[in-house]
Parts: structure tokens; C-alpha cells; sequence
């Protein structure tokens, strides 16, 4: 039986926030930095979604569907795709329509609703399964949290959801002396197949293609694919996940990334006992081998691979609290703009822009983040939740 490669790449772009200050609450209800959202949507689409796209296109055509990859697109990204970068949208619609590109389902907000509210966390994967249907005629069967957050409850509650695979980090702190090169499942529902990042293979793209400082640089494709054929002379998948940015925003076009995405699946294929599937090929074709075990919710993020990159200090806890401590009033308003607002306030990285952990990942952390400081962070969402929670406080009265 042939081993399998797994090629997965996420998609977000929050709504940023303006400067809002103490003497906007009450009076000005205008909180998203629209140029800057338009910039930044706009640059990625043109460094990144719209040539990339175009390669993905010409691979799956060049090799007559053995290519095959799979996104997930927040609900959040796919609003500014349509409203400030259309012509990427109609790229991914593009990609949708050749049959071997699979969307995965996740949170509409890329939100962290799994870690407090059932409900909410339901609700927001229902609404994305809703959007990917709309915008890529898929009803998506695998799904994949934000920042690859997963525990044994939270798997639970996806196959609840009746997902039949989940994607999430082959933690070293979880695996030990395990691979996180097979299928596994849910500790808790063993129906939940669990594909697991290979972390190390997948940072050698996203982070380390373009560090002339690292040892394996320059990382050709010819090389590339002979790791993952000498992975697999054992194991069953390997699978790649990163951020779809990592092609022409993280690593420009300059380094030659486009170039080795170009030539990676022909090196791959050339390997007789080798393949590229989605996610759901891959969990349908191969047997689990065991549960996973994992008590407390891990990630993706930063060397902890916890969720310590969103909640680990005071100000991130008191922030994500007060916003839930808003959800029933806010649901019970019937305002559909404040609704609106508050999806948009449920995106992790307003959590992440917080963080103080600088002394590790200072880089990650820095990128695309409006703020000089988290504590600059910290009081700017403040001031937008005082100020939503009065305006339902008066639809209230």
C-alpha cells in the first residue's frame, strides 16, 4: 500500500482594530481599522493567495489529479477576500471546482470558543460549514480548529458535530516515544480520526526555507522529498501544515519558495510507493493504530504547543472573560450589527497581540500585529467591549 502525503494550509485575516479610545465608549461605535484591513488583505492577496493559487491550479492540472491539497479559509478571511481582494476569492473558487482540493471546516471567527462556551463553539462551526457550502459548494467533513487547538473534550464535541477527521499538533509532550506519522483517534469518541502535524518538517518550510543561518539551507525540493520518502519507509502519512501565507508573504517570492512548491510534487511522485491526498482520503484510507490521549488542550503555536500563546498571562484572561461574560446579551440584543462586531472581536489574535512571551518568539508574535506593546493591545479591546457592552445594555432597557 502506498504512504501517504498530506499537504494542509490555513487562511486568516482578522479585523483589526482602530485606535479606540477611553472617550470613544458611548459615542463611537466605528471600531475596525478598514485601511488597514484593506492593505493587508490586499498585499497578501497579491504576494501570496492570487500567484500561489495560480501554481496550485497549474499542478493539479499537470498531474491529472494526483495532486491534491486542502485549506480552511475563516469565515472572517473569506468576508475581506469578498470585500477588499475578490479576485482571490474567484481564485479558491477556481481551486474548489477541480474536485482535488478539499476546505476544511472551523471556527467562523477563528475563534477560541472551545475553550469556554459549547455552544458558541457549535454555533460558530455551523456558520463556517455554512460559508464554505456558500462560497466552494462543499460541505466540509473534516474539521480544524483554530491554531490547531485540540483536546480529547474538544474532540469530543467535533464529532458531535458529526466530523468524522480532525487535524491537530503532533505535540512532543503528547506523543513521547510515539510517531505523529499515523492516524489516531479520539481518546473519548474513537469515530474522530485524528491526523497529526509532523511539526518539524512543516516549520522547515514555514520558518526555515529562507534562513541562510540554518544547516539544510538552501532547502530544495529534491531534497525535500527525499525526507519525506525516508519518513515514510516506516510510517504511514506524513502530514504538512502551515500558514498558506508562509508562499510570498513569509517567504517572498525571492527565495525561490514558488520555485520549490513548483517542483515538490513531481519529486514527491517519482517516489513509486509515495502519494498526495486531503485529509479525508488519508483518514478513510488508512487504520488508526491507537487513541490519543490529550488531557489538556495543546496548539500549534510557539515551542510550549499549548494555548499559552492566547491565555497564558492576566490581561489575555481577564480580556477573553469579559468577552464571554457578554455572549447572552449580546445574542439576546437581536442587533445584527453588534453580532457582527462581536464575531469579529472573537478572533484569536486580538488574544495573541497580548502576549507577552517576546523573549522566545518575538518574530511570530510581531507580525501583522497593529500594537507596540500587549498592554497597548490590552486597553484598546477594552475600551471596544465596554463600549458594546453598553450599547446592549440599552437595547436591554
Amino acid at each position: 500500500m502506498k504512504k501517504t502525503l498530506c499537504l494542509y494550509f490555513q487562511l486568516h485575516q482578522p479585523y483589526r482594530l482602530r485606535q479606540y479610545r477611553f472617550f470613544d465608549i458611548g459615542k463611537n461605535h466605528d471600531y475596525f481599522d478598514d485601511f488597514a484591513n484593506k492593505t493587508i488583505m490586499s498585499r497578501v492577496a497579491d504576494r501570496c493567495y492570487v500567484p500561489a493559487n495560480r501554481l496550485m491550479l497549474d499542478l493539479i492540472k499537470k498531474y491529472d489529479g494526483a495532486f491534491r491539497i486542502a485549506f480552511s479559509v475563516s469565515g472572517i478571511a473569506l468576508e475581506q477576500m469578498e470585500q477588499f481582494a475578490p479576485r482571490a476569492l474567484d481564485s479558491f473558487r477556481e481551486l474548489a471546482k477541480t474536485g482535488c482540493v478539499e476546505f476544511l471546516a472551523e471556527t467562523y471567527s477563528h475563534s477560541l470558543s472551545s475553550l469556554i462556551s459549547p455552544k458558541k463553539f457549535r454555533d460558530q462551526t455551523t456558520m463556517h460549514v455554512k460559508a464554505v457550502e456558500k462560497y466552494f459548494g462543499q460541505k466540509p467533513t473534516a474539521f480544524r480548529n483554530t491554531e490547531l487547538i485540540y483536546s480529547d473534550t474538544i474532540g469530543e464535541m467535533v464529532s458531535g458535530m458529526g466530523f468524522s477527521t480532525m487535524l491537530t499538533e503532533g505535540a512532543r509532550h503528547i506523543m513521547g516515544w510515539k510517531s505523529p506519522n499515523y492516524l489516531y483517534v479520539n481518546a473519548l469518541n474513537p469515530k474522530l480520526k485524528l491526523l497529526l502535524r509532523n511539526f518539524r518538517l512543516s516549520d522547515d518550510i514555514a520558518f526555515r526555507f529562507s534562513d541562510k543561518n540554518w544547516g539544510d539551507w538552501p532547502l530544495t525540493a529534491e531534497k525535500y522529498a527525499s525526507w519525506i520518502a525516508g519518513t515514510l519507509e516506516k510510517d504511514d502519512i506524513l502530514n504538512i501544515f502551515m500558514d498558506y501565507e508562509s508562499f510570498g508573504e513569509h517567504q517572498r517570492a525571492s527565495s525561490g519558495i514558488f520555485d520549490f512548491l513548483k517542483a515538490l510534487p513531481g519529486m514527491v511522485l517519482n517516489h513509486s510507493n509515495l502519494e498526495i491526498l486531503t485529509p479525508t482520503q488519508a483518514a478513510t484510507k488508512h487504520q488508526p493504530i491507537a487513541p490519543l490521549n490529550v488531557p489538556y488542550a495543546i496548539s500549534w503555536a510557539d515551542e510550549e504547543r499549548d494555548i499559552s500563546a492566547w491565555l497564558g498571562n492576566e490581561l489575555q484572561k481577564e480580556a477573553f472573560e469579559n468577552l464571554y461574560k457578554i455572549e447572552n446579551q449580546v445574542r439576546e440584543s437581536n442587533d445584527e450589527r453588534v453580532q457582527r462586531d462581536v464575531r469579529r472581536l472573537q478572533a484569536s489574535d486580538h488574544f495573541y497581540y497580548m502576549c507577552t512571551k517576546f523573549f522566545s518568539d518575538g518574530d511570530v508574535h510581531k507580525y501583522f500585529n497593529p500594537y507596540d506593546t500587549p498592554y497597548e493591545a490590552f486597553i484598546n479591546y477594552m475600551n471596544v467591549l465596554s463600549d458594546i457592552t453598553l450599547r446592549t445594555t440599552k437595547k436591554k432597557v
